[in-house]
């Protein structure tokens, strides 16, 4: 599988498809574009963020922000509050327990359930 053909097929931004799964986890991808994703931590699990294409600017409260580019993987651990925009489209792939809510507690526009990732 190549990361950059499954994304071509994802019409929608902010909506994270599910690609595969590994055990107990769900390998995920999207495309994110603008500044829709809300604050929200996961409770529970640990999120892996991995930049497929494009420049993703995360947010960690009381933290500085930060860039990710092509390449670069993020780890945010459970219960850590953040979020994720970009200025222009930017791919990116997910490793989430498959219990982990899109955006956690907090419900928003994007706010996919699991059953809509699959």
């Amino acid at each position: 599988m190549n990361l950059k053909e499954v994304t071509k097929d994802i019409q929608d931004y902010f909506s994270p498809k599910v690609i595969g799964e590994v055990n107990d986890v769900y390998i995920k991808v999207a495309i994110i574009k603008g500044e829709k994703v809300p604050w929200h931590n996961h409770k529970n699990e640990d999120e892996l963020f991995y930049i497929i294409e494009g420049t993703l600017l995360f947010e960690i409260e009381g933290e500085d922000s930060f860039l990710m580019n092509e390449g670069d993987i993020f780890i945010v651990k459970k219960g850590i509050q953040h979020r994720v925009s970009s200025k222009d489209a930017c791919k990116i792939m997910l490793i989430e327990n498959k219990t982990t809510a899109h955006t956690g507690d907090v419900k928003a526009e994007i706010t996919k359930s699991i059953d809509d990732q699959l």
